[in-house]
């Protein structure tokens, strides 16, 4: 009797860029990978549409793996998460159903160095002054800089640390952990 090969899913790859961000060619003497970008809105479609699959890699948080979902996927095996937590895997029923769960590593500067552009870019009104340059407009406002302002971090875990220690790093928001 012939093996089936072993199917794997890298879901709720919205942005379709997954298949670009790791080298998936080493998963072939494994199995199949596809990648599955849109989302279904209740368990029963998710469960529909996951139950082939031995190996599913998530993407960070975006679905919700609790043990309504997970007791509907008999095949799952392997559950991968982008990361090394994950709140919306349900640890127990995971073990309970004999997943075995595991995530991977991460670049632990993106989220602090995505929180500096948001602030930068709310600060200088850099997504209305991008408009109106694309519409051959002109510069129609004054951003306001971030010297003399203090910032307040909600949380000091390892995100939270790493805002601080970029804001104490620039000179111009000397403030920022007062």
């Amino acid at each position: 009797m012939d093996k089936q090969p072993v199917r794997i899913a890298v879901i709720d790859d919205w942005q379709s860029v997954a298949g670009k961000m790791a080298d998936w060619s080493v998963l072939a003497p494994v199995g199949r990978v596809e990648f599955l970008a849109d989302f279904p809105a209740s368990t029963e479609q998710m469960a529909a549409r996951l139950r082939p699959y031995t190996i599913i890699c998530a993407m960070r948080e975006r679905t919700r793996f609790d043990q309504a979902l997970l007791s509907r996927l008999p095949q799952l095996k392997l559950l991968v998460t982008s990361g090394m937590r994950n709140a919306a895997i349900d640890l127990a029923a995971a073990t309970q159903a004999g997943i075995e769960v595991c995530g991977t590593g991460g670049d632990a500067n993106a989220a602090p160095e995505l929180t500096w552009a948001l602030v930068m870019a709310l600060t200088r009104n850099l997504l209305s002054e991008a408009g109106s340059l694309r519409g051959r407009g002109w510069q129609y406002g004054v951003g306001s800089g971030l010297h003399g302002r203090t910032l307040g971090i909600l949380g000091l875990g390892k995100i939270g640390q790493k805002n601080g220690r970029l804001c104490a790093g620039v000179r111009y928001a000397h403030h920022c952990l007062e």
